[in-house]
């Protein structure tokens, strides 16, 4: 059972709580959720501009890669706008936390789960927050995957048409996608250079450098100009060394072993900095 009393926002009680919610329900998707942890982190904790997630100027925040939606309600678990009985239900029948996320989720305002489709939400988004002269910001998180979806790209170019400043999107490039690895499956490398060719502000970013992070996105011009992306280096699974760079781990649950392993990884990794 997750039981987390005051405390922050930071990569290992997210990772803490994905491997928590991921064993009890017996759920994969474990390697995916690890992959973002530290980039969820670095938003929920000094990012992201949201007194309350009923705040109409709040940001808005759109996890598009929903398969990893558990990295997701860590977050919104720590920063108590959902309960600790509602995280101890991840994934049970008649639970609002699914494996991908819902909006009636306090805290969650798309759905997703169909990828290639949360970019077009962040730039509607956007685009509503410029028509009602709004200060909020938009960020979307999405896979290296998602990048071989043409919904994604007709995304991008409208957001770079429009001039969307207040856009910023995350890709976890990881490598990995549910059958392989991205450059096997669809080769869009340098993705940078992609993105720049659509007129995007490009920056390649450490994604498990949440200090680094918070910093680039600090220094982004989000008012004038053209939107902004930053391509994450990430490693699928990572802090957990036998889900690391493994395509099985897209989808396969842990066994009582693996989980105990996975534990003692993340806390000897974060022990001087858990309390």
């Amino acid at each position: 059972m997750v039981q987390v009393k005051n405390r922050h926002v930071s990569s290992y009680w997210i990772k803490r709580i994905i491997l928590d919610c991921s064993k009890r329900a017996n759920t994969g998707h474990i390697g995916s959720a690890l992959s973002i942890a530290d980039i969820i982190a670095a938003l929920y904790s000094d990012v992201l501009k949201i007194s309350s997630p009923k705040d109409p100027d709040r940001d808005r925040f759109v996890l598009s890669k929903g398969h990893a939606a558990v990295a997701l309600y860590a977050a919104l678990y720590l920063k108590g706008w959902i309960s600790e009985d509602e995280i101890n239900n991840y994934h049970n029948d008649g639970s609002t936390l699914g494996v991908h996320p819902d909006h009636k989720v306090s805290g969650i305002d798309f759905s997703t789960g169909s990828l290639g489709m949360g970019l077009s939400f962040g730039a509607g988004a956007a685009l509503a927050a410029r028509l009602q002269n709004s200060s909020r910001r938009v960020f979307v998180l999405v896979s290296d995957g998602e990048c071989n979806e043409g919904s994604l790209w007709e995304s991008v170019i409208f957001a770079a048409h429009h001039k969307l400043s207040n856009l910023t999107v995350i890709v976890d490039l990881n490598g990995q996608q549910a059958l392989g690895y991205t450059d096997e499956v669809l080769n869009l490398s340098p993705l940078a250079n992609r993105w720049n060719a659509f007129d995007w502000n490009v920056y390649d970013i450490d994604g498990h450098d949440t200090s680094k992070i918070i910093e680039t996105i600090k220094s982004l011009n989000t008012q004038t100009g053209q939107p902004n992306v930053l391509i994450a280096h990430t490693v699928c699974g990572k802090d957990v060394s036998f889900m690391e760079h493994r395509i099985k781990w897209h989808y396969w649950p842990m066994s009582d072993a693996e989980y105990q392993q996975a534990l003692e990884e993340i806390e000897g990794k974060y022990e001087k900095s858990i309390l």
